[in-house]
Order: structure tokens, then sequence, then C-alpha cells
């Protein structure tokens, strides 16, 4: 465990290796070798630190490693007059709850950049490495964030996945549409970090530290804010960068939009890192959310309200990847309702659950938009099962998990926090189980639009061989015919190279809900008391051999959320816990079978449906509104604001220093002229007196001894006769 930072820092050196030599020297191969290599190391050392980690007891499951002092001790004054030190480490914390995140940002990050090594084989080779480093980049970045044991060294990480998903989402910069996507999610994101520095400045100002243990001790020892307060404060600003991160009211719009970037980049930012940092922000602060119950429930209703709002949308989206991405928005919501509920570790069960099952549904988009030269109008599609099998299987099983059919890995999470809001809110569960029906409907609206009823797709010349030919020779046309370039022989099955990874993530979709099968089912709930330690102040951390306590006297050990175990499930009887998960199958059920009915056995039914209710399908199709909305007046008044400054810089300011320089001007002008005439005139008037006088002076100067005589005689008798007169 003591090589932990060395995870994020093999993606850093594969970023570095494709960024500086890949560009100009690397073919493809070479490039994707460096990239996925460097990926599969930070795989290996993830899972066996997580190993490490099992083995030890829960109670000392938490190990840090201190590289370097990045701020060594510096007194500060603070704001209540108290001298202070402000030391920050380049430190990295291995616990329960970034254990489960490097295995998620390792795991499935690795199985992105395999797929991306065939799914990006058309792009130039200079191309084709700085999308692998940019890939790897995020992939540092992301790891950094959540193993950094104090709010600085997250902030980097957070900063530099901003960064990278700026550089991801416009790759193709030269369209521009992707060069605004890019843009938009750069500056929605910067709105929310606002938000995330205050609050950590704020926490530092309170706590005194920026170590989240420590920070954690010293809030757990302060009273549970009733009323807001400071740690509400701080709560609320930490909150306002997740809802940019983690793309939440009102700051979800620029998440659809990010689907102007290639597939696996959809995938890696949606499924296993960016979107996910704002959840875990949260869940790494649990003491400290857990004492400002006000907050607590606006991010509980902020989640659910995203979560419907985006499902809703998701209806009637006809691009393939944006439906996912409503979807993303909306499984996020979910998890931000159970966290607001104080069910943490419900809330990144979720999060694990839903990068498999998302990244496999974004992979599998990208193998039918592979399979369609480029095309992404789920209208334009259909029948695409017989020719893409495996895709549709996998996606079938990814979609199966997102509507919460057991035993696959969404049923278990999903159903959690559905218990979750049904205990402790009953609005807040209706609205959870409306947005689960249309989870499991815009799915499998989509698998029915994509893979079943008639080809709507356009025509292609079928190959001689089609009827006869061998698999391998088909499949070998088929590879090289690319994902929108070049030469288009009708839908076929993707490369090995992207099949094998949506088969590994649908493997993981099904077993990857097994660690949480709760009590009721047979199941212990392990991920639940797996992760309390991380929700809880009372924890020995081990430095590097050393071990030291961190935490509360023995018998004031505080875990977040006061809920009853490590869940924070409320008590239920059985038969009405069994009876819930049934009305949720049920209901996911429902979802499905109205989108077979609608868009496969009966496909008139949506179009006369859409023309029924068409102010509200027409409202759902342009997202209710809000990028126009925030067009015409957030925007709208940023620009007029930006033109009244610059007006003002022009005529005020530009005003004052051309105004300040014309006064010079004319100053300097009139110095010049009393110059000229006065000082001027004055010395040459002087000069004119002594050289008219030198005239004078100069004809006495003669040269004979009589005329200097005469003259000497003639003073004398001035001399005389002025002396007489005197006297």
């Amino acid at each position: 465990m003591d090589l932990i930072w060395l995870i994020p820092v093999l993606p850093a050196i594969g970023a570095a290796v494709n960024g500086l030599f890949g560009i100009r020297y690397f073919n493809r191969s070479v490039a994707a070798a460096v990239a996925c290599v460097s990926m599969a190391g930070a795989l290996v050392l993830a899972l066996i630190a997580f190993w490490q980690l099992l083995e030890l007891h829960p109670s000392v499951r938490m190990h840090e490693v201190i590289l370097a002092p990045w701020f060594p001790s510096l007194p500060l004054q603070l704001t209540d007059g108290s001298i202070g030190t402000f030391e920050v480490p380049w430190g990295f914390r291995l616990d329960p709850l970034s254990g489960i995140m490097i295995l998620v940002v390792t795991g499935i990050g690795f199985l992105i950049h395999v797929y991306a090594s065939a799914y990006m084989h058309d792009e130039p080779p200079s191309g084709y490495a700085r999308f692998f480093c940019y890939l790897n980049l995020f992939c540092f970045f992301m790891l950094l964030l959540v193993l950094g044991s104090n709010f600085l060294v997250m902030f980097v990480g957070w900063e530099g996945v901003g960064l990278c998903s700026y550089l991801l989402i416009g790759y193709y910069y030269e369209r521009k549409s992707a060069a605004d996507a890019g843009k938009k999610a750069f500056i929605t994101n910067r709105i929310g970090d606002w938000g995330f520095i205050l609050g950590i400045f704020l926490a530092f100002v309170t706590f005194g530290s920026l170590d989240f243990n420590v920070i954690a001790e010293r809030a757990a020892a302060l009273p549970v804010e009733v009323q807001f307060g400071t740690v509400s404060l701080i709560c609320l600003l930490l909150f306002i960068g997740a809802t940019a991160k983690s793309a939440q009211i009102p700051l979800y719009v620029w998440l659809p939009d990010a689907m102007e970037g290639p597939t696996p980049v959809s995938a890696l930012i949606h499924a296993a890192t960016m979107v996910t940092a704002g959840v875990y922000m949260v869940g790494r602060n649990a003491v400290l959310f857990s004492h400002a119950p006000i907050i607590m429930e606006v991010i509980a209703v902020v989640g659910i309200l995203t979560a419907v709002v985006a499902a809703s949308i998701g209806l009637v989206q006809n691009d393939i990847k944006r439906v996912l991405a409503y979807s993303t928005v909306s499984q996020l919501g979910y998890m931000f309702t159970a966290m607001g509920l104080g069910a943490f570790a419900v809330g990144i069960f979720h999060l694990m659950t839903h990068a498999f099952f998302k990244a496999l549904l974004f992979l599998g988009s990208g193998s039918v938009i592979h399979a369609m030269a480029g095309e992404q109008d789920m209208n334009k599609m259909g029948g695409l099962k017989k020719y893409l099998p495996i895709t549709y299987l996998t996606m079938l099983i990814g979609s199966l998990a997102i509507a919460g059919i057991p035993p696959l890995a969404g049923f278990f999470s999903k159903d959690e926090i559905l218990l979750e809001a049904f205990l402790s809110n009953k609005a807040l569960w209706v609205v959870a189980v409306l947005t689960a029906l249309m989870t499991a409907f815009y799915m499998f609206r989509l698998i029915s639009l994509t893979f079943y009823g008639a080809y709507r797709g356009p025509e292609w010349t079928k190959p001689a061989y089609e009827d006869g030919a061998s698999a391998d020779q088909k499949s070998h046309e088929e590879d090289s015919a690319g994902h929108g370039h070049g030469k288009w022989s009708g839908p076929h099955e993707s490369p090995r190279a992207m099949t094998i990874p949506l088969m590994a993530l649908a493997v993981g979709a099904v077993v990857a809900g097994l660690v949480g099968v709760p009590a009721v089912l047979g199941g212990n709930n392990a991920i639940g008391s797996f992760l309390e330690p991380s929700f809880s102040t009372a924890t020995v951390v081990e430095h590097s051999g050393s071990s030291e306590l961190h935490g509360l006297a023995e018998g004031h050990e505080v875990a977040a959320g006061d809920h009853g175990d490590s869940s924070g499930a409320h008590h239920i009887s059985h038969t009405a816990e069994i009876g819930l998960m049934l009305f949720s199958v049920g209901i996911g059920v429902l979802g499905i079978f109205f989108a077979y009915r609608w868009y496969v056995k009966q496909p008139q039914v949506s179009t006369q449906l859409a023309q029924r209710f068409k102010n509200i399908h027409r409202v759902l199709t342009n997202k209710y509104y809000v990028d126009e909305a925030y067009g015409r007046t957030v925007i709208r008044g940023t620009m007029a604001s930006a033109r009244n400054l610059w007006a003002v810089d022009r005529t005020v300011v530009d005003g004052a220093v051309n105004g300040t320089g014309a006064i010079t001007k004319l100053t300097s002008w009139v110095s010049g002229l009393a110059d000229k005439t006065i000082v001027d005139g004055a010395v040459n008037t002087v000069g004119r007196i002594i050289e008219e006088s030198s005239h004078i002076f100069r004809r006495v100067q003669t040269g004979l001894i009589q005329n200097y005589a005469l003259l000497m005689l003639f003073g004398v008798f001035t001399f005389v006769t002025v002396y007489l007169f005197v006297r």
C-alpha cells in the first residue's frame, strides 16, 4: 500500500510519453500500447492495494502515504485573532471509499482504453496519440482526486478533470459544435468551482485544517446545526461545486452537450470519472455534511428533481448518446438523493454499479454508431439485432440492469435508494418510483428503436461474399470499414477490441450488485459494512508502517448518518421490504412492457401519443427550454454586461486616460511655448545685450597707448570730481 502513489503516476507517465513523443513519432499501435499498458499497470497496483486493504481489520482500514510537504508549516493569522499554521502535504489515503473508487477508475478506464484503441483507429496517428494522451491525463487527475488525503490535493484533481473534459469533449475542435460543447463544459464547471473554492477556504478558517480526517473529527465535536450556520454554509458551497461536476440542477446543461466528444470519452466521463466526483466528495466529507441537516435536505431535493427532470427529457430524445446522457444525469440524481438522505454507502454502491452498466451502454452505443457509419439517430436504425448480436446482448443486459431487474447489479443498488426514500420521505419515494418507471421506459425505447423492428437506415451494397464467405473474411472487411470513415458495407459487428470490453462490462453489470445483497434476500450487505469506516471519525490511520488513532474517545464514535446501520436504513419488516422490492421490479417491468409495445408491436401508438400530447412532447423535446432560458437570461445578461463594461472602459477609463494624455499634450505645448518665448527670450535678450555691449567695449580696445593714457586720465578726473562733490 506504500506504492499507492504510483497508481495515478502511471497514467501520468503514459500521458507524458504520448504527449511529448507519440504525437510526432509513434504509430497508432505504439500510442495505444503506451496508454493501455499504463492503465493496466495502474489497475494491477489498485487490485494489489485493495487486496491488502481487505486483509486489514475494519477498524484499521486506512493507510496514508505522505510523499513530500507541499506547503510547509507556515504561521497564519485566522479570522478569530488566533495564530494557526497552514500545512499541506502531498498525501494519499487509501480506505474503503477510495479503494472502491480506484478500482472503478482503473478497471473501467482500462476497458475504455482498449475499446478506444479500435474505435479511434481511423484517426491520423498524431490525433490518435493526442487522444490517448488526454485519456491518460484524465485518469491521472481522477485518481489524484480520489486518493488525495486533503482538500488541496483533491482540488488539483478536481480542476484537472475539468481541464481534460474540455480537451476531450472538444477533441474534434474543427467542428464548431464540439468546440462550443467543450467551452460550455469548462465554463459551467468554473461556476461550480467558485463555490467549491469558497467552501474549502471557509472549511480551513473554521477547522484550521484541510485534511479530511481532521475536519471530520472537529466537525463531529460540534453540535448538529438545526439552523443554518457556518457548517451549513461550508456544505452548501461544497455542494455548489458538486452540482456542476456531477451535473445537477441547475448546472447539468453541459453534460448532454458533452456527447460531441468521441464515444469512449462519453463512457469515461459519464461512467467512471468526472461526473462521480461530486458524489465522491460528499461521501468523503460525510461527517461534515451529516452535521448540516438543512443542506442534506437540499441535496436530497435537488437530487430527486434532477432525476425526474432528466428522465422525462430522456423519454423523447432520438440521439442514442443523448438518451444515455440524460440517463446519466438522472442516475446521478438518484445518487445525490441517497446522499441527502444520509445513506452514503447506498449512494456509493449505486455509483459503483452504475459505472459498470453505464460504461457498457455508452460503449455499446459506440458499437452501434460504428456499425451505422457514424449515424446516431435511432429513427434511422432498427432491426440491428441480427447484425450486432454481441452488442445487442450486452446492451440488453445493461438496460435490464439500469431498469432495476433482478438479479442484475442495478436492482440491488436502486432498490436500496428506493427503500431509503420510502422510509425517509414518501414524497421523495413517489418521485423516485416515477423516475424508475421512466428509466425502464426510455432505456427499452432505445433498445426497441435500435435493435427491433424493421431496418430504417440507409441502404448499402451487399458484398459478394455475404452469402457464402467465411466469418473471418467478413470480419476482416468489417474491421477495415471504420466507424464512419471510408467505404461502408452495411451494419456489422465491431472488432474484438471493442466487443471484449463490452462483454467484460456486461459481466460486471450482472455480478457487481452481489456485494450489496440485503439481509432480506439472504445477504449481509457486504459493501455497506465495508464502507462504514469511511463515513466515521474513529479510524486508525497507518502512516507507512506506523499507526495513529484519528477519532473521538472510545464510546463517542460518530458515524455519518443516524440510521442504525452502515447503509443508513431505518428498520422495516422483511415482508414490507420484499413488498417494496416487488413493487419496484413491477415498475421496471411495466416500463419495459410499454416501451416494447409502443415501439415494436404497435409503433403507431407512440406517434399518436406524440400528436395527442404535442405540447408536452414539444417541451420535453426542447429540454424544458432550459438552454434557451439560460441563453436569454444568464448568457444574454453576461454578454450585455460585457458590452456595457467595454463601453465604460472605452468611454470612461479610456476617456480618462486619453483625456489625461490630451491635457498632458496641451500642458507640454504651453510649457514649450513659454519656454520658447519667455525663458529662451530672456536668455536670448541677455545674450544680445552682452553681445551689443561687447561691441562697445571692443571699440575701446584699440591697442594705442595714448588712448589708454587718455582713458586713465579721464577716469582719474571723474573719480576726483565725484569725490569732491560727495565730500
